[in-house]
């Protein structure tokens, strides 16, 4: 009797441990997918499709490119500036690239539906470094956003934080 509780015990923390290192590997791929989209957006000669710094131009030119909408930061009293947008896709899902600038360096905002399917980086807010990246990401009204920048993890949160309450009703 206890060596087949033993057993069934290593089983099933072997069964956790594969669950948990594959989702850990999807999460980590995810990252790496929306850093990639953040340095190929940077390499473009044309970054954005929508050029402006105006969030009433932005948000209204992903009118029907989207199946979701929604709402930009007020940045006049920020160190943020947003340059513009285009759409971009993870996981076949289209979605929200955002392009801010703070001083030197340029932040990507990816806004997706909330599929854990589609960009599997866990529940709540997650911060995380991947290749040489600061990474937030978090839910919020069933859309699901990402910061990526090689700004300081400061400025990041910074830019994540007003994005979130600009979510917020």
């Amino acid at each position: 009797m206890p060596r087949l509780a033993i057993a069934t015990a290593a089983v099933v923390l072997l069964v956790a441990s594969v669950f948990l290192w594959s989702r850990y590997a999807e999460q980590k791929r995810a990252l790496t997918e929306f850093a990639d989209l953040h340095v190929s957006t940077l390499a473009s000669a044309h970054p954005v499709d929508v050029v402006s710094t105006d969030r009433h131009t932005v948000k209204p030119w992903f009118a029907g490119k989207l199946p979701f909408t929604f709402s930009l930061p007020d940045l006049q009293n920020s160190p943020f500036q947003l340059a513009g947008g285009r759409v971009a896709y993870l996981g076949q899902s289209p979605g929200a690239q955002l392009l801010f600038q703070l001083r030197q360096h340029y932040l990507s905002a990816f806004i997706l539906q909330d599929r854990s399917r589609t960009v599997p980086v866990g529940v709540g807010r997650k911060t995380a470094h991947t290749l040489n990246f600061n990474v937030e990401s978090w839910a919020e009204g069933g859309l699901r956003y990402t910061v990526v920048s090689d700004a300081s993890p400061g400025d990041v949160h910074q830019l994540a934080e007003l994005l979130r309450q600009a979510a917020r009703p």
